[in-house]
């Protein structure tokens, strides 16, 4: 397994190392010990999720408050995805640069994104199936959109006409939701990881 960090603070890209055999092909996708070497703490799962989605579909961007936060740990388990995250930690010094890493039923690779960075993802296969663990538990009331069209973001989709959905189309920028005050902090992000 071997654990790469990413362009912003807090993510990592994770590739397995497969065994194959004439039965078919096996590995661990995650391993909480080496991830905690390269974080410097053990991250905890409370809820798992799987999504699907068609050709185009474009899902988030969505972040978490600080407090409590929601790291993730996200795979494709069937087809593929570019899977984004974006820096939305005010003061952070990558705040509003975005990165992102395909993820596929091929390399099987994840990412892991820190409590702070906002995700989506895009189907680049037909159809597409991720699933992902989560630090925290779903709160509405604790979830910022942004849109996914933000044009300050200026995000690369993969796709020449996303499927976005109404929520999402509509969602505010990056510099609204900043605003508004209601964004994660760097600080906060840091304190929260004893940082």
């Amino acid at each position: 397994m071997k654990i790469t960090p990413l362009a912003l603070d807090g993510a990592y890209e994770i590739v397995p190392s497969p065994s194959h055999d004439d039965r078919g092909m096996f590995l661990e996708w995650l391993r909480t010990d080496h991830l905690a070497a390269h974080l410097g703490f053990t991250p905890g799962w409370v809820q798992a999720n799987l999504s699907m989605s068609r050709l185009g579909v474009v899902r988030g961007i969505h972040v978490t408050a600080i407090p409590p936060g929601q790291a993730k740990y996200v795979t494709c388990v069937r087809g593929s995805v570019f899977d984004v995250a974006v820096d939305a930690r005010v003061g952070s010094p990558t705040y509003g640069q975005w990165t992102g890493t395909i993820l596929d039923d091929v390399t099987r690779n994840a990412v892991y994104l820190g409590e702070g960075l906002a995700h989506a993802i895009c189907a680049t296969s037909e159809d597409a199936t991720i699933t992902y663990l989560c630090s925290t538990a779903y709160d509405a009331t604790l979830e910022r959109a942004v849109t996914p069209l933000d044009p300050d973001l200026a995000i690369t989709w993969p796709v020449s006409d996303p499927i976005v959905s109404d929520r999402d189309r509509a969602a505010p920028t990056l510099v609204q939701l900043r605003g508004r005050g209601e964004l994660p902090t760097y600080e906060a992000y840091r304190s929260l990881r004893r940082l």
